[in-house]
């Protein structure tokens, strides 16, 4: 198969010719919108007075929720999100109201003039209070399997703890942007910044109250996305277009950083409290496991996040007897949000956690325990099927794993590593392997479908549609790929639209690492119908079967006469001769999928993609700074569609997941305001925090996956996001050689500071 070697729009990105946005050339009379932010995270609305902020140059409109024609609302699954709040405040710097003004500046500086009037009412700023207040969205959710409470009494050993893992900011390059316009036809014309452009057309019309299909949504590309565009994209558009409809002018949002950051939910952190039992092997028997999410003021995508976390904490681990309860607890923060890997890397967390508990109450090597605890097909009964009744099938983890630990040299360097900490007190290393197994899939089953839609011109010329959006995961890359493959065509007779409703309708959200799978095989099904129409005219030419006609290289021929060929243009001209249509519509709807959320049981995911990785790491006794010192990462694509594109998507999903296990902390003082709402305060991972030596590699498969996934690839988004846990692994690795401990408490992320108190109490200081 053809791997282009560069990404479709890389001269763009290099140029500065890819065009996003607030790029754009901005229609006449464009105005600006900008908002007015409650200083308070819990207040009820008393009085808006913008009056004075009316009356100042360039101002056009102060928007309320008084001004919204149809429903005060965008809340994704359950309806608690008022796009302007009417009544009461529930975050700090929540947006109440919206200045328009002919300039952005002028916008901003009438925003200070607005007057609201506030009775302040107590807050709930972190999960601890959440819970002693009782405070949470919905009931309590559960994922069992098997007696946990014999299972736990007649385990030979037991131990419990608990964790309190932190958020992350999504941090993407372009912030949150939207434009909109009423046209001559009175169609609302939205381009956004959007992962989910059919929602983000719905809330606009369920807000500005009327029917869909007068709106039009269209995503050019997006300067990233994980997750932070798929529902929090909505209110930014609802905003712009209600601006557009009020005033009969274009409108425009685009979020400074610091906004971005105030008015954005985060990865939501999570509190976990566990008990589990094992026996000496440190095979793990039974266990019991409380998840709590911090969902924020509202509900969002928190209940899908909170499952997917809950039906990952076995990672790649079978544990046979175990209970998951899940809660999401309701603070007076932003309302946390989907972000690459949807709360499967918080459920990992805490079940790496469990497993380096066992390992060191045992004393036995923690790469081992992980190993011994792996699933298996073939040798005890269901030690392959997950505590919610899916089978762990095309399980190719323990080869994978196998492979890793020999070309990391992984025996050697740990005899190295600890003779290194036997000669050096205040500075130790540390070395750790850890596992990633990951369902790809959405937890909702009806949002596994794609559309697609593919005209031929007669020139030959080939225009694709699909309904997934690029926010520089290199997706039109790959679905170019699939049409040139399916068409037999060069990939420069080929052109990517920009992603659109009135193109695709009724599309999922790009995310859940499915945008490749679902939105390629639409793809290929459009071409698919547009091949066996031209294989009849083919064949009638070519004096054969329309069932031999081979389509490759731009030519046409049959498959016992390759020497006899129609050039590919001249049966496309042929076939528009004979009245045949060149355009098709494809669609695809991922098969075998089915989750019961009352039981927490099903077949929630079409495959699984594992990986593993192994990291060195160097940490100060003094400082508590750590070092990557290398990272050694083996992960399973299938057979790859885009090489370089995967391997890309490998090393910036490892990085982002080290940066949030590591240095990114988000923190708040008591009164709910975000203190870390800048890159001077929120530290992401730079260039010097990339592993020092970077070792980066797909699995090799001996056969293809078992699951007919597009041309055999799997899904690369998310999974080795989830390779970074051995970085933060590998640092408890190096604390605990400070000391002798059957437990290392590490905080997530272990900053300096977490590693050094980490230190300290394994010192026994």
């Amino acid at each position: 198969m053809s791997k282009p070697t560069r990404h479709e729009s890389a001269i763009g990105h290099v140029t500065g010719r890819a065009t996003y946005v607030d790029e754009q050339h901005p229609p006449q009379g464009q105005l600006s919108l900008y908002p007015v932010q409650a200083p308070h995270a819990h207040a009820r609305i008393l009085e808006i007075d913008a009056e004075v902020a009316s009356a100042m140059p360039g101002v056009v409109a102060v928007l309320t929720a008084a001004d919204i024609p149809g429903a005060n609302n965008t809340g994704a699954i359950v309806h608690d999100e008022p796009v302007m709040p009417a009544d009461f405040v529930s975050f700090h710097g929540q947006a109440v109201a919206w200045v328009v003004a002919e300039s952005e500046a002028q916008a901003a500086a009438a925003a200070k003039a607005v007057r609201i009037h506030y009775a302040p009412l107590p807050a709930i700023v972190d999960v601890p209070a959440a819970v002693a207040a009782n405070a949470f969205h919905l009931p309590p959710v559960k994922v069992e399997r098997g007696d946990v409470v014999s299972g736990l009494a007649n385990a030979p050993h037991r131990t419990h703890g608990e964790l309190m893992i932190g958020g992350q900011d999504h941090f993407y390059l372009e912030t949150q942007t939207c434009w909109a316009q009423v046209d001559s036809e009175g169609i609302v014309q939205v381009t956004a910044s959007t992962q989910h452009p059919s929602e983000t057309q719905h809330m606009v019309a369920h807000v500005l109250g009327i029917a869909s299909h007068r709106v039009v949504c269209r995503c050019l590309r997006m300067g990233g996305g994980f997750g932070g565009k798929e529902t929090q994209a909505n209110p930014f558009a609802t905003v712009a277009a209600l601006a557009a409809w009020k005033t009969g002018r274009p409108a425009r949002v685009k979020l400074h950083r610091a906004l971005d950051m105030q008015l954005t939910g985060k990865r939501h952190p999570f509190f976990a409290r566990f008990e589990v039992g094992f026996n000496d092997d440190g095979l793990i028997l039974a266990a019991r496991i409380d998840l709590i999410a911090d969902g924020g003021w509202s509900v969002d995508l928190s209940p899908p996040v909170l499952m997917r976390a809950m039906v990952h904490v076995d990672n790649a681990y079978f544990i046979p007897q175990i209970e998951v309860t899940g809660r999401i607890a309701k603070t007076n923060l932003a309302s946390n949000t989907a972000f690459r890997g949807f709360g499967g890397p918080q459920g990992m967390v805490v079940g790496e956690e469990i497993i380096d508990r066992v390992a060191r109450f045992l004393g036995l090597p923690v790469d081992q325990v992980r190993e011994r605890n792996f699933y298996r097909e073939g040798e005890q009964p269901d030690r392959n099927q997950t505590h919610y009744g899916q089978p762990v099938v095309d399980n190719v983890l323990p080869e994978l794993w196998a492979q890793l630990r020999t070309s990391s040299d992984y025996a050697a360097r740990r005899t190295e590593i600890d003779a290194f900490n036997r000669q050096h007190p205040q500075v130790k290393r540390g070395l750790a392997i850890t596992p990633v197994k990951f369902g790809i899939s959405f937890n909702k089953t009806e949002y596994n479908q794609a559309g697609a839609l593919v005209h031929i011109y007669i020139d030959g010329s080939v225009q694709l549609n699909h309904g997934g959006t690029e926010m520089g995961q290199g997706l039109h890359t790959k679905m170019l790929v699939v049409a040139a493959k399916t068409l037999g065509v060069a990939q420069s007779r080929l052109q990517i639209m920009v992603t659109s409703t009135d193109k695709v309708p009724n599309t999922s959200a790009t995310a859940a690492s499915s945008g490749s799978d679902l939105n390629g095989q639409a793809l290929k099904a459009a071409c698919e119908t547009l091949k066996a129409r031209m294989a009849t005219v083919a064949a009638a030419s070519l004096g054969g079967d329309a069932n031999a006609v081979v389509f490759a290289h731009d030519r046409v021929f049959l498959n016992d006469r390759p020497d006899h060929s129609l050039a590919f243009e001249d049966v496309v001209r042929a076939t528009y001769n004979a009245r045949i249509s060149l355009s098709a519509t494809g669609y695809y709807r991922t098969p075998g999928l089915s989750w019961d959320p009352k039981l927490g049981r099903g077949h929630p995911f079409y495959y699984f993609a594992v990986g593993a990785a192994v990291c060195e790491v160097e940490v100060c006794a003094y400082t508590g700074v750590h070092r990557l010192l290398r990272a050694d990462l083996l992960h399973d694509v299938g057979e790859t569609m885009a090489e370089e594109i995967d391997r890309g998507q490998i090393e910036g999903g490892f990085v982002q997941g080290m940066g949030w296990l590591t240095n990114e902390e988000l923190r708040w003082n008591a009164q709910g305001r975000l203190l870390t709402d800048a890159p001077s305060t929120y530290k992401i991972p730079t260039v010097g925090d990339v592993p020092i030596d970077f070792r980066v590699d797909l699995f090799r498969r001996s056969k293809p996956p078992s699951t007919n996934v597009i041309f055999h690839s799997k899904g690369v988004g998310e999974p080795p996001l989830m390779l970074a846990i051995a970085v933060r692994e590998a640092i408890r690795d190096a604390v605990a050689a400070f000391g002798d401990a059957r437990c290392v408490e590490l905080a997530a992320p272990s900053t300096p500071e977490a590693i050094y108190n980490a230190i300290q109490k394994v010192r026994g200081g």
